[in-house]
């Protein structure tokens, strides 16, 4: 495996090397949905990899999955690629733009086995758009935004790839079955002499709420349906991963390996997911939609098994991970790499981050949002949904409280997290300094955001995919 660096004392040197690199992001996973936070969830492989390392309380990303994964890639703000409106929808002309480079594409220059398995979700119209032309040497799982867990159609078509080839032999197999039976193969077939770099997007726990019924009844205290079936998502899902730890174990990687694992956004609780105590939903600039459960565990952590408080962003891991590599840094990005803060336990420099910046006409996730300091920010509509929702464990729904939309930056709602983090009080009007100040710094930023790629649908998109046996597939862009 390739050397990054060397301690010498004396005449002896100590030689460091390259980690292997497990970055896990968890579909829609709530706040509330993993055992170390909530005893109901069934989640011991995650809560032991958690509870080993550093746990991640102010980890936040974008409201919604295109523009997260965008951030996951590039450590760029979407609001400077133009992905910063809701997702990549199935007959967009549309991809992460192909002149930024991508977190693989900087792990392959470094030495890198690269591989993806799961969920892209950033464009595919063109093949230069897809996994295997943006820095993956390989990659199983799917192009769009979700898909059924066991026909794999994602709408009219069918949407699961083994490199660019249709993986029909799939049908009717549970994606997180497969999806972490691929890692294991990777595992096992690596060439040690090398480091590797993971990338495993599962599709658990996202809608459509589907489970093998062993795992939903997992849950014979859940008397709602749809929660019982979410919580076995989630439970498969750790499953999963306690599967692939243990085949790192097996081949003597897990010492050399860190492990990443973070959600897109916070929990719909349409779908049954949860992000209780905070406010709101996915799709909402509220710290529901946007502070996530994640954490780290591994090699080269120095103070393990406590809670990280410091402020980071999903642009972030783009250079933190570089630096646990020992791989140069990026110019010319959003990103801070947090390595050094993150592994000895020192503050984050991170001091302020935008959640988003959604200028189009209908900002259906949100419109503008910035924290600076203990201090946040929304300026006009702030999402979808607003509410503290808990658990829907009984057998009565939780009511949705719909947030109506309006344009424009009015009203303005400040809180101050450190005190409010659950954002009960609005303290706008009693700090009218600060709401200037931080819309002043908003708009600073709107210097630099380009206009959001949202087109109509391309029709050629079914056509193409018809001539390709129902699947869909690139060149209609």
């Amino acid at each position: 495996m390739k050397t990054v660096y060397g301690l010498c004392l004396l005449v002896v040197c100590v030689v460091a090397r390259q980690p292997n690199i497990l970055f896990i992001v968890a579909d829609d996973l709530g706040w509330n949905d993993i055992g170390f936070r909530n005893p109901d969830m069934i989640t011991p492989n995650m809560d032991k990899l958690a509870n080993q390392g550093v746990i991640f309380e102010s980890a936040y990303v974008l409201p919604v999955c295109s523009p997260s994964r965008a951030a996951f890639m590039s450590g760029i703000y979407p609001f400077k690629s133009g992905l910063q409106h809701v997702v990549i929808q199935q007959r967009q002309n549309v991809c992460l733009p192909l002149d930024i480079k991508t977190l693989p594409q900087h792990m392959k220059q470094a030495g890198y086995s690269t591989h993806a398995i799961g969920k892209w979700h950033l464009g595919f119209c063109n093949l230069n758009c897809t996994p295997t032309y943006r820095g993956f040497d390989t990659f199983l799982g799917y192009y769009n935004a979700k898909e059924d867990y066991y026909t794999h159609k994602a709408g009219e078509f069918f949407d699961l790839h083994d490199d660019e080839r249709a993986a029909v032999e799939y049908i009717g197999q549970y994606s997180a079955f497969f999806f972490a039976d691929r890692a294991q193969q990777i595992i096992r077939k690596h060439d040690q002499q090398k480091p590797l770099f993971m990338y495993l997007a599962f599709q658990n726990p996202h809608g459509p709420v589907e489970v093998p019924k062993k795992y939903s009844d997992m849950y014979p205290h859940v008397m709602n349906q749809g929660r019982k079936i979410l919580s076995g998502m989630v439970s498969i899902l750790d499953e999963a991963i306690g599967n692939i730890t243990q085949t790192l174990i097996d081949q003597g990687m897990y010492n050399d390996t860190l492990i990443l694992l973070t959600a897109d956004n916070g929990a719909e609780p349409i779908n049954y997911g949860n992000n209780y105590p905070l406010r709101g939903t996915k799709h909402s600039l509220w710290e529901g939609g946007t502070r996530v459960t994640s954490f780290m565990a591994g090699v080269g952590l120095q103070q393990t098994g406590i809670k990280y408080t410091g402020l980071i962003h999903g642009v972030d891991w783009v250079p933190t991970l570089l630096g646990a590599a020992g791989v140069p840094q990026v110019s010319g990005i959003d990103g801070i790499n947090h390595w050094d803060s993150i592994r000895r336990n020192l503050p984050s420099e991170r001091r302020e981050f935008i959640y988003n910046l959604d200028d189009f006409y209908i900002p259906t996730q949100g419109h503008a949002a910035i924290r600076v300091g203990d201090w946040k920010l929304i300026l006009g509509y702030p999402g979808t949904f607003d509410g503290w929702y808990k658990p829907m464990n009984e057998t009565e729904d939780t009511p949705f409280y719909e947030m109506t939309w309006a344009p424009g930056d009015k009203p303005a709602r400040l809180f101050n997290i450190a005190d409010d983090p659950y954002e009960y009080n609005d303290v706008a009007s009693q700090n009218p300094d600060i709401v200037a100040n931080l819309t002043d710094r908003i708009n600073q930023y709107r210097r630099s955001m380009v206009p959001a790629m949202y087109p109509p649908d391309d029709p050629q998109a079914d056509t193409i995919a018809k001539q390709n046996g129902n699947s869909w597939t690139s060149g209609w862009c």
